[in-house]
């Protein structure tokens, strides 16, 4: 087992799959997965490639928070658990930040730091099978303010409450209501195919008008549309010049669907 991939990435046309492949502990991140994840990801941001990255768990579940097992070792105090926290907070950040779509797929189990991760996805996609939730109050966890924007941003502040003081797991119907899925895979669906469905029709769009949209939503919702201005204006400029730009017009005319390069 030592020599498993516990992140294993796989890429079909433009969509990039990350899975969590922790199967026997239900994907339950360690803290070199955590690692392993801001690797990842920061890659992404840095390539601008894949077109869309779908993020899931392995064998039924998403991901059922981090490796409990390891704090006797990893997270003992204090100190050392602002260490762990940092480190894990690395890999929420580089999961939020990716300049591409990011959706996660939630079948089972998506639970405490599970469900962290896919809050920092910009789609959460569920099926029958999806049991979200932060027992945080059940461990002794005060959760820190990345992880409560997160959450807060998501589903509103009462049920951002409800979620964190109940410390319980919410089944798909609740999740809906709450505010923690998105969008639900068909009957007798998975979230997976769902979101590889959703995936294809995100990578027929305009790779620069998406990362730019992206930019500057998460400035606005940040409250930080004024101090971003530059950034902003570029993205923009950016795209108003690309070949992609003229391609969008062009197409348009001809009637016919567009092929974008992303630049």
């Amino acid at each position: 087992m030592g020599n498993v991939e516990e992140i294993v990435v796989t890429e079909t046309e433009d969509v990039a799959t990350v899975t969590l492949n922790r199967p026997a502990k239900r994907n339950a991140v360690s803290l070199a997965m955590w690692r392993r994840l801001t690797e990842v990801f920061s890659e992404f941001s840095r390539t601008s490639r894949p077109r869309v990255v779908i993020l899931t768990g392995a064998g039924g579940h998403f991901c059922a928070g981090a490796d409990i097992s390891e704090f006797p070792i990893v997270r003992t105090d204090a100190v050392m658990g602002k260490v762990y926290e940092e480190i894990a907070d690395g890999a929420t950040r580089a999961v939020r930040d990716c300049p591409i779509p990011t959706i996660a797929a939630v079948s089972g189990y998506a639970m405490g730091g599970g469900c962290g991760l896919a809050l920092a996805c910009d789609f959460r996609i569920g099926d029958a099978t999806t049991s979200m939730g932060i027992p945080a109050a059940r461990l002794g966890i005060v959760y820190g303010p990345l992880d409560c924007t997160l959450l807060l941003r998501q589903v509103g502040l009462s049920n951002a409450k409800r979620i964190l003081f109940s410390g319980r797991a919410f089944g798909l119907a609740d999740c809906r209501d709450l505010g923690l899925v998105d969008m639900v895979a068909e009957q007798q669906g998975n979230a997976l195919d769902a979101a590889r469905s959703f995936a294809a029709d995100l990578a027929n769009n305009a790779p620069l008008s998406i990362a730019g949209a992206k930019l500057v939503l998460e400035a606005v919702a940040a409250g930080k549309a004024d101090v971003r201005v530059r950034e902003i204006d570029e993205v923009i400029a950016r795209a108003m010049d690309s070949a992609d730009y003229r391609e969008g017009g062009t197409a348009f005319g001809e009637k016919r669907p567009p092929r974008f390069v992303g630049r």
